[in-house]
C-alpha cells in the first residue's frame, strides 16, 4: 500500500508569500471554504467566515504540474468536504478540504476546460460532466475519478465549447444541452443507468445556430425556456423550445465576455475579462414561457395597448473595483447563490481572483422594480456602481503576520542587517548540512538541524552569538540558480565537490570542506537553469562530467576531473525540455519545446542529427524504454518523493509520473533490494531528514520543507545503538538469539561426530553473522564517517578560518530531538513537560508549526502560517512564566500565547490524518528511545552515555560503583520519561485535549492505523497496534459495535473456491440499510462516533476502492474480534472471565454466540489470506497477509470453531519452516525482508495459538504426524518427495513450540503425553538417541515422571492419563500399547539394565513390573507381560498435591525399585 511509509513534513515558509497567480476560483456552497487554483499548479484553500466572508489562507495543495483550469465540488452531502480539480496537463485530483489530503489522482489523455457537478437521477451522489479539448462529453465519478460513460456526437462532431445539464420540470430524466465550437446545439437525454460498456450514446437532436466559439451556456432555473448563450463579443437569449434568438447584446468596448448567469427570470449578470460585473434587465416582452406575465402574447389582455417596456435589455448595475492596476491575464470569476440558515432570501456573490493573487467579493445588490424604473427614467440611464465588499490576497495575509513567518536562515538577516532572498538549496544528509544559494551570489553552508532549531525552538541556543557557525562561498556575480552535490547522485564523484550555476552564465566547482573555489566554467551564454548528472553506464570520461542547461537553450557536459568542457550542445532554437541518454551509442538526446529533437555525440561534441514530428517522438520513446530496462542503476531505493520533487523542481512531467509509479513498485520491492552490492544505493536517499526547497514560481524566494522519515530515523537510531555493542553484549541483551535457536535446530540434524563440528561452526558463523550484520550497519554509517575523516585531516592541516570544523557521521539523535520537540503536545501535562525538558532534553516550540500532509501519489498539502492568526487567544490564560516578560513587544507575547494554545490544543484539531501520523511518530520514536540505553537529548548526559559505553572497566574503584549506581538510576528515570511520553499520546491525549478546551478534537483515524497493523518497520507497527487498540477500547462497546456494523458490509464473502476478486459483483449484504444517513441518536458515544464515521458514508465508487475497503474490513473486524470479542482475557495467567460478563460483552461486540455469522465470515477471510496460494492479485508476503496471520494468532479462541485447525497450523508452519535461514540472528527493530517478516509473524502466531489452545495444538499436530508417517511408508509407491513436506521442513519450529508448552503448561501437557512423544520423536533425528539419553537430547520432556528412556534397549515408555502404557521401540520404529492401570499413570521407570519397566498409578494404588520377552535370537513377536504387581498405601488428599511432583520411581539396582512420594515417604519393592 503506497503511503504507508510514515513521513512528517514541516514547512518553514519565510517572510515572503508565495506567488499566487489565480487561474480559477471556487467557493463552497456553505461559504466556509474558498479554493483558488493558480497558473503554477498549486491550489490555495482559504478558511472563510460565512457571516463576514473574512478569508484566511489555510493551506496550499501541491501536486498538479500545470495551470489549474477548473475546480468543482465532489459531493452534495453537506459535510463531505471534497473538491475535484483538473489541470491543463490532464491531471485530476480529489482533495479533502479539511487537511488537503489527496484522495485520488489520475492523469487523463483529455484536458477539461469546464466541469459541472450534477446530481443525476437514479444516482446516489454527484457526477462530473466535463467538456474540453476533445469532441465528447465525459461523465466521471468524482471520488474514483473513473470515466463512467461518454456522450458522443453523430452530426458534425466537434469540440464542445459549453454545456449545461438540467432536469426539466415534471420529468424524471436529465437533459444535457451542449454547444460545439462550430455552433451546433445538441441535446442528450439520460436516464441514469448509462455505463461505459454500452454502445456510444449519441445526441437526440441537434441544430445549427449562428454562435461560434460560445464560452458559456446557461438555462434559467426560474423559467426553463430561457437560455443564455455567451460568446466573447456578445451574449444572446434563446428560446429553448425552437432555439430562436430572443435578444442579443454586444460587449462593452475593449472588453470580452467571460461568462454569465441568471439572477431572476428577467435579470442576468455578466462578467468580462476586465474583471467587471454587469447586471442587465431583460425585456420581458421578448421572453416566453408559462410563468412570464407579458403583453406580447395574443391572449394577453394588454396585447393591444402600446407597450411601455423597451425592447432591448438595459444595464442597471455595474460591479467594478477602481484600482487601476492593469491585469496581466484575465481574472477568474465565479458566481454563487446560497441560502443562509437565518435569512429567508438568497444571498448572491460574485468572486474574482486575479493574476496578482487578489481575491475580491461583491455581494450582489437587490434592486426593486421601482428603483429599476427610476434608473430607466433618467435622461442618460446611469447604472448603479458597486465596489467590492471585500478584497484580500496571500501577500496581504502574509503582511498581517506579526512577527513574519520564519524562514530557514533568518539568523543571517540579524547578523548582516539586510535580507537577501534564498534562491536555491540542497541538503546533504550524511553531513546534515544545508547548502543555500542566495540572490546576491553567495552560497551559505550551515548545519541543518541547528539552523532549524534556532528558528523553531526555545533553548539556550537562542542566546549564543553567531550560532550555528556557517561557511560562505562567494564567487558568483548574481543570483545562484541551482546547486548540485554530485557525490549524492552517484558515488563515483569526489565527495568534496559541490557544483553551482548562477545568473552570471557561470558554473562553479567548489571544495565543500575547504570552502574554496576550484574552477569556474564560463561556457554558456545565458543563465544556468539546471544541473544534472549523466547515468552511470556512460564511458569513463563522461562519468566524470556533470551536465548543465542554460537559458540560451544550450546544454554542456563539463568534466570535473579535466576541468574543461567536453561537449557544448548549443544550436537549439527553442528552450530545452527533456534530456535523455543512450550511453551505449554515446548519444545525448535533447528535446526542445517546439517538439524537435537533437541527437549529440557526447565524446566528440558533434551534432549527429535533428529530428522532428513522429520520428522525434519515437526516438524519445525508445530512450524511455531503454531507461526502464536499466533503471535500477538510477533509481535504487530512492524515496519516490525525492524523484517527485526533482520532477517538480525541473517541471518534468515524465519524471513525476515515473516517480509515482515507482513509488508503488518500490514498496512492493522494499525487502528485495537487488543492489546490495552498491552501498551507495541504500545509504543514498532514505535519510531520516531531507530538506527540499519549495517555490511555486521561479521568481519566488524559496521556502523549505523538512521531511522527517520516521522509519529511516528509527533505523538510524538503532544502528547507532547497536554499533557500539559487542556481539557478546548483544546476546546478553537478548538481541541475538542464535545459540538457543541453533540448539533446537541441531537436534533435527543427524548426530554424526562431524555434525558436531558443523554445529560449532554454525554457532561461530552465527556470531560472525551477528557481527557482520552489525558491521554492515556500521559500515553504512562509517562510510559517511570516513569521508569526513580525510576531509577533516585536510581541514586541520589548512585550518581555514571559514571551514566548518569536524562533521560527525550520525545525526539520528539530533533529528529525533528536533522532531519530538515539534510534535509533542506541550502544555497538556505540566509535570511531563518538566520531565521532557529536564530529563529528556526536548525543547518547546517558539512559533506555531506549519505541518504538511503527504498523501496519494505524493501530492502534498502544506498548512500556511497565516492560518495561525485564526487561533483565538484567551486573555486570562497568560501562563505565569510569561508575566515577567512585560518588557517584550506585545506581538511576541501574543505569538508565545498562540504557540502554547497551538501545541496543546489546535495541533490536534487540524485533521484526523495529521493526528494519526503525528501520534504514530511520537509513539514509535518514544518506544525506540526507550529501548535504547540512556537515550536523552540533554547534552552532558549524552556525552556521559558515550563515555560510559566506551569504558569497559576492569578494576573497579568505589567511586566507579557510585557512578554506576547513579547511571543506572538515571537510566531508569529516562526510560520512565519516554514511557510516560508514549502513554500520554497513546491513551490520555483525547481527554486531556478536550479538558484544555478543544471543541473539535480530531480523533486518530482507525483506517490509517489498520493499514499499518503489519507495517514493515517494527516500531511503527507496534505504535499503530497500541494506538489502534487504545482507540478501540476508548470507543467503548457501543462505538465498537457501530464500527463493526459499518465495516461488516465490506467483509469479503468466501466459499472454499472463490477468491477475493471474483465476488465483487455479488451483492454486498446490507447490514444497515441506511448507509447514507448517519445514525442520529442522543447517545453521547454515538455523537463522538459520527465524526469518525465520515469516511464510510459513501459507498465505494470503484473496484480498487472496494478492494481496499475489503482488506481494511478484514483487519478491523479481525482486530475487534481478536481483542474484544474473546472469552479469555489476554493476561498471562489466562483466568477465565465470568461467563456472565462474557456473554454480555461479546453480544455487544457483534462477535457473540448470537452473531456467529460474523465471526465465521471473518475467520474464513483470515484463513483465506493465510492459505491462498500466491498470485498476481495477492502476492505472497504482503502486509495484508501478515496481518491475517497475526490476527489468527491473537484471536484464535474466537476463530477456532470456524477454522480447519490442521490447515491453519500447517500453513503457519510452512511460513516458519525456513526460519533459521530467513530471520537474521538479530531480533531488533531493523526492517526484515518481507519473507522473514512473514516468518516472524507466523512464529509469533503459532506461539499464541499453542498457549491459547494447547490441547488443540498438540492433538492436531499428532494427527498430522500420524498422517505424515503413513505417507512416508508409502512414499515410494506414491512417488512423493517427503523432504518437501511441511512437517519435515518445520521440525525445529515444532520442537520450539513443544518445548514452550512444556515450560508453560505442564499440567495440560501431562494429559497429552503420548501425543507429545509422537511429535517429539517425529522431530528428533533417530541418530541423536543412539548414544545419548533422552535427558541430554531433549531434557524438557524428562521432567515428567511418566516418561522414561532406556538407552540399552533403545526404548521409550510413556504412561498416559488413561492408564495405558505406550512403548516406543526405536530400533524397529514400532510402537506398542498396553492396558496397564485403570487410572492415570503417575510414574514409570526402566531398570538400569533395561529388562524391567516399573509403573505406578496413584489412582488405583497399584505398582506393576513389566518385562519384555523377545523371541529366540530376537526373532518372532516381542511381548510385554506383567511380571508382578504390588498394592501400595493410598496417598492422603491427593487432590491437594501437584500431580507432577506426586511420586518418583528410582531403581536402586537391577532388581530393587524405590517409590518416593510427595509426603516424603519412601517404599522399596523387589521384582
Amino acid at each position: 500500500m503506497p503511503g504507508t511509509s510514515l513521513v512528517v513534513p514541516v514547512v518553514l515558509w519565510g517572510k515572503y508569500a508565495p506567488t499566487h497567480c489565480i487561474s480559477c476560483v471556487y467557493l463552497s456552497k456553505d461559504l466556509k471554504t474558498l479554493a483558488t487554483g493558480c497558473y503554477d499548479g498549486q491550489i490555495c484553500l482559504w478558511q472563510v467566515d460565512p457571516d463576514t466572508l473574512q478569508m484566511i489562507p489555510r493551506c496550499l495543495l501541491v501536486g498538479h504540474t500545470a495551470p489549474i483550469l477548473c475546480i468543482t465540488r465532489a459531493s452534495m452531502i453537506q459535510d463531505n468536504n471534497y473538491i475535484v480539480s483538473s489541470s491543463e496537463a490532464g491531471e485530476m485530483c480529489t482533495w479533502d478540504l479539511i487537511d488537503g489530503k489527496c484522495r485520488e489522482a489520475v492523469k487523463l489523455q483529455q484536458v477539461h476546460t469546464n466541469m459541472q457537478a450534477y446530481h443525476m437521477c437514479n444516482c446516489e451522489d454527484l457526477r462530473l460532466f466535463c467538456n474540453g479539448y476533445y469532441p465528447e462529453i465525459i461523465v466521471m465519478d468524482p471520488f474514483s475519478l473513473e470515466i463512467l460513460f461518454m456522450l458522443s456526437s453523430k452530426q458534425n462532431p466537434d469540440w464542445i465549447s459549453a454545456l449545461h445539464v438540467l432536469r426539466p420540470a415534471k420529468r424524471k430524466d436529465d437533459v444535457v444541452l451542449a454547444l460545439t465550437t462550430t455552433g451546433m446545439v445538441k441535446v442528450w437525454t439520460l436516464t441514469g443507468a448509462e455505463n461505459r460498456h454500452q454502445e456510444p450514446i449519441y445526441e437526440n437532436e441537434s441544430k445549427q445556430i449562428r454562435t461560434l466559439n460560445a464560452v458559456c451556456l446557461q438555462c434559467c432555473c426560474y423559467n426553463q425556456r430561457t437560455v443564455l448563450v455567451v460568446c466573447t463579443k456578445y451574449w444572446q437569449i434563446y428560446d429553448a423550445g425552437d432555439f430562436s434568438v430572443l435578444c442579443s447584446y454586444l460587449a462593452p468596448r475593449g472588453e470580452r465576455w467571460m461568462s454569465g448567469d441568471f439572477l431572476a427570470m428577467d435579470r442576468i449578470i455578466m462578467w468580462s475579462d476586465a474583471g467587471k460585473g454587469y447586471l442587465y434587465k431583460l425585456p420581458s416582452n421578448k421572453l416566453r414561457g408559462k410563468n412570464i406575465n407579458n403583453s406580447s402574447i395574443p391572449d394577453h389582455a394588454e396585447f393591444h395597448t402600446p407597450s411601455t417596456e423597451s425592447d432591448s435589455p438595459f444595464l442597471y448595475c455595474l460591479l467594478n473595483q477602481p484600482d487601476g492596476k492593469p491585469l496581466s491575464c484575465p481574472p477568474s470569476m465565479h458566481f454563487i447563490t446560497t441560502t443562509k440558515q437565518n435569512k429567508p432570501n438568497k444571498s448572491r456573490y460574485l468572486i474574482r481572483g486575479d493574476s496578482e493573487g487578489n481575491v475580491m467579493v461583491w455581494s450582489i445588490p437587490e434592486i426593486s422594480p421601482a428603483q429599476l424604473e427610476e434608473i430607466q427614467r433618467q435622461k442618460l440611464p446611469q447604472p448603479v456602481t458597486m465596489k467590492a465588499t471585500l478584497t484580500t490576497s496571500l501577500t496581504e495575509a502574509w503582511a498581517g503576520m506579526k512577527p513574519s513567518p520564519v524562514g530557514i536562515l533568518d539568523q543571517l538577516e540579524k547578523q548582516e542587517e539586510q535580507s537577501v532572498k534564498l534562491t536555491a538549496s540542497i541538503y546533504l544528509p550524511l553531513q546534515s548540512r544545508l547548502v543555500v544559494g542566495r540572490e546576491d551570489g553567495t552560497i551559505i553552508i550551515v548545519p541543518a538541524n541547528q539552523t532549524v532549531m534556532l528558528q523553531l525552538l526555545h533553548g539556550n541556543h537562542q542566546h549564543y552569538k553567531g550560532w550555528p557557525q556557517h561557511q560562505i562561498l562567494s564567487g558568483h556575480g548574481g543570483r545562484v540558480n541551482c546547486l548540485l552535490y554530485p557525490h549524492r547522485e552517484h558515488a563515483r564523484y569526489d565527495k568534496n565537490h559541490l557544483v553551482s550555476g548562477g545568473v552570471d552564465f557561470a558554473v562553479c566547482v567548489w571544495d565543500l570542506y575547504a570552502g574554496t573555489l576550484l574552477h569556474r566554467f564560463c561556457v554558456h551564454a545565458g543563465e544556468i537553469t539546471q544541473l544534472l548528472v549523466p547515468p552511470n553506464n556512460c564511458s569513463a570520461r563522461i562519468q566524470k562530467c556533470i551536465c548543465s542547461v542554460a537559458s540560451d537553450h544550450s546544454v554542456t557536459l563539463l568534466s570535473l576531473a579535466e576541468r574543461k568542457c567536453v561537449c557544448l550542445a548549443s544550436r537549439h532554437l527553442f528552450p530545452v525540455t527533456t534530456i535523455k541518454w543512450r550511453p551505449n551509442d554515446d548519444f545525448m538526446i535533447i528535446g526542445c519545446s517546439d517538439g524537435t529533437v537533437y541527437v549529440w555525440q557526447m565524446e566528440t561534441g558533434h551534432l549527429d542529427r535533428v529530428l522532428q514530428g513522429i520520428a522525434a517522438e519515437e526516438v524519445l520513446y525508445a530512450c524511455e524504454e531503454n531507461e526502464a530496462n536499466n533503471a535500477s542503476s538510477e533509481v535504487g531505493l530512492a524515496n519516490p518523493a525525492v524523484h517527485f520533487f526533482r520532477g517538480l523542481r525541473h517541471r518534468n512531467l515524465s519524471a513525476i509520473r515515473h516517480a509515482t509509479q515507482r513509488g508503488l513498485h518500490q514498496l512492493q520491492m522494499l525487502g528485495a533490494h537487488t543492489n546490495n552490492d552498491d552501498p551507495h544505493m541504500q545509504r543514498n536517499h532514505n535519510s531520516p531528514l531531507s530538506i527540499q526547497g519549495l517555490r511555486t514560481n521561479p521568481k519566488d524566494p524559496e521556502s523549505h520543507i523538512l521531511f522527517f522519515d520516521i522509519e529511516a530515523l528509527i533505523i538510524e537510531l538503532l544502528s547507532e545503538e547497536y554499533e557500539t555493542m559487542s556481539p557478546g553484549s548483544l546476546e546478553a541483551a537478548g538481541l541475538i538469539n542464535a545459540s538457543e535457536y541453533l540448539k533446537v535446530a541441531a537436534l533435527t540434524q543427524s548426530a554424526s561426530p562431524d555434525a558436531h563440528k558443523k554445529i560449532v561452526g554454525i554457532l561461530a558463523k552465527m556470531k560472525e553473522g551477528a557481527e557482520t550484520a552489525i558491521a554492515k550497519a556500521e559500515s553504512v554509517l562509517k562510510q559517511s564517517g570516513d569521508h569526513f575523516k580525510d576531509g577533516n585531516e585536510a581541514n586541520s592541516r589548512n585550518n581555514k578560518p571559514n571551514s566548518l570544523g569536524p562533521l560527525e557521521a550520525s545525526h539520528g539523535m539530533e533529528i529525533a530531538q528536533l522532531l519530538l520537540s515539534l510534535l509533542h503536545s506541550w502544555g497538556l501535562d505540566s509535570d511531563l513537560d518538566r520531565v521532557c525538558q529536564v530529563k529528556l532534553g526536548l525543547l518547546r516550540p517558539m512559533v506555531p508549526i506549519s505541518y504538511g500532509v503527504l498523501s496519494k501519489a505524493n501530492h502534498m498539502s502544506l498548512f500556511l502560517p497565516t492560518w495561525h492568526n485564526t487561533i483565538p487567544v484567551d486573555e486570562e490564560s497568560l501562563p505565569n512564566d510569561l508575566s515577567i516578560t512585560n518588557s517584550l513587544p506585545p506581538e511576541l507575547i501574543r505569538q508565545e500565547q498562540v504557540t502554547r494554545i497551538f501545541t496543546s490544543r489546535t495541533h490536534w484539531e487540524l485533521s484526523t490524518t495529521l493526528t494519526t501520523n503525528h501520534l504514530l511518530a511520537i509513539i514509535a520514536l518514544s518506544h525506540t528511545l526507550m529501548s535504547m540505553s540512556n537515550a536523552t537529548f540533554v547534552p552532558e548526559q549524552e556525552r556521559n552515555r558515550k563515555l560510559h559505553r566506551q569504558s569497559t572497566r576492569v578494576n573497579w574503584s568505589k567511586t566507579d560503583e557510585e557512578h554506576e549506581e547513579m547511571f543506572t538510576q538515571q537510566q531508569a528515570q529516562i526510560k520512565q520519561g519516554w514511557s510516560l511520553l508514549a502513554t500520554l499520546h497513546c491513551v490520555l491525549l483525547p481527554d486531556k485535549v478536550v479538558e484544555h478546551g478543544a471543541k473539535n478534537f480530531k480523533r486518530p483515524q482507525v483506517e490509517m492505523m489498520v493499514k499499518r497493523w503489519q507495517h514493515h518497520c517494527v516500531e511503527v507497527r507496534e505504535a499503530a497496534q497500541t494506538l489502534l487498540l487504545a482507540e478501540l477500547s476508548r470507543m467503548g462497546p457501543k462505538g465498537r459495535k457501530l464500527l463493526v456494523e459499518s465495516w461488516a458490509q465490506y467483509l469479503p464473502q468466501f466459499t472454499h473456491i472463490e477468491t477475493i476478486n471474483q465476488q465483487i459483483n455479488s451483492p454486498v449484504p446490507q447490514t444497515n440499510g441506511n448507509i447514507n444517513q448517519q445514525p442520529h441518536s442522543p447517545d453521547p458515544v454515538d455523537e463522538e462516533f459520527e465524526e469518525e464515521e465520515e469516511e464510510q458514508i459513501r459507498k465505494p465508487s470503484s473496484l480498487s476502492e472496494l478492494k481496499k475497503k475489503q482488506s481494511t474490513a478484514v483487519i478491523i473486524l479481525g482486530v475487534i474480534g481478536a481483542e474484544f470479542g474473546q472469552d479469555i482475557t489476554c493476561s498471562d495467567n489466562n483466568k477465565r472471565r465470568m461467563s456472565e460478563e462474557r456473554r454480555k460483552s461479546s453480544v455487544v461486540e457483534g462477535f457473540g454466540p448470537g452473531n456467529n455469522n460474523l465471526a465465521r465470515l471473518t475467520s474464513m477471510a483470515l484463513s483465506h489470506l493465510l492459505l491462498a496460494p500466491p498470485s498476481q492479485k495477492l502476492p505472497a508476503h504482503i502486509p495484508l497477509r501478515r496481518a491475517a496471520i497475526d490476527l489468527i494468532g491473537r484471536g484464535f479462541t474466537v476463530w477456532a470453531p470456524f477454522l480447519d485447525n490442521s490447515k491453519v497450523l500447517l500453513g503457519l508452519l510452512e511460513l516458519c519452516s525456513e526460519a533459521d535461514r530467513l530471520v537474521p540472528s538479530m531480533t531488533y527493530g531493523l526492517p526484515l525482508t518481507p519473507q522473514a517478516d512473514s516468518c516472524r509473524t507466523a512464529r509469533h502466531a503459532l506461539t499464541l495459538i499453542a498457549t491459547a489452545r494447547p490441547a488443540a495444538f498438540i492433538t492436531t499436530m499428532a494427527k498430522e504426524v500420524a498422517r505424515y508417517n503413513t505417507l512416508q511408508q508409502n512414499a515410494q509407491t506414491l512417488n512423493i518427495n517427503m523432504n518437501n513436506n511441511v512437517l519435515h521442513k518445520a521440525k525445529p519450529e515444532i520442537l520450539r513450540g513443544v518445548e514452550l508448552l512444556i515450560e508453560k503448561m505442564q499440567n495440560e501437557m501431562a494429559d497429552l503425553l503420548v501425543e507429545l512423544m509422537d511429535i517429539i520423536l517425529h522431530c528428533l533425528d533417530p541418530s541423536q538417541l543412539k548414544n545419548k539419553g533422552l535427558q541430554d537430547v531433549f531434557p524438557a520432556v524428562c521432567r515428567f515422571s511418566q516418561v522414561s528412556h532406556c538407552s540399552q534397549t533403545r526404548r521409550i515408555a510413556v504412561g498416559s492419563h488413561t492408564g495405558s502404557l505406550t512403548l516406543y521401540e526405536l530400533r524397529q520404529g514400532k510402537c506398542v500399547n498396553i492396558r496397564a492401570h485403570s487410572s492415570p499413570v503417575t510414574a514409570l521407570a526402566f531398570s538400569p539394565d533395561g529388562k524391567f519397566l516399573v509403573s505406578y498409578a496413584s489412582g488405583d494404588n497399584k505398582l506393576s513390573f513389566w518385562q519384555t520377552s523377545t523371541g529366540m535370537f530376537g526373532l518372532g513377536q516381542s511381548q510385554t507381560k506383567n511380571v508382578k504387581s504390588y498394592s501400595t498405601a493410598p496417598i492422603a488428599d491427593v487432590a491437594r498435591l501437584n500431580p507432577m511432583r506426586l511420586a518418583r520411581l528410582i531403581w536402586m539396582n537391577n532388581r530393587t525399585v524405590s517409590l518416593m512420594l510427595a509426603d516424603g515417604s519412601e517404599t522399596r519393592f523387589n521384582v
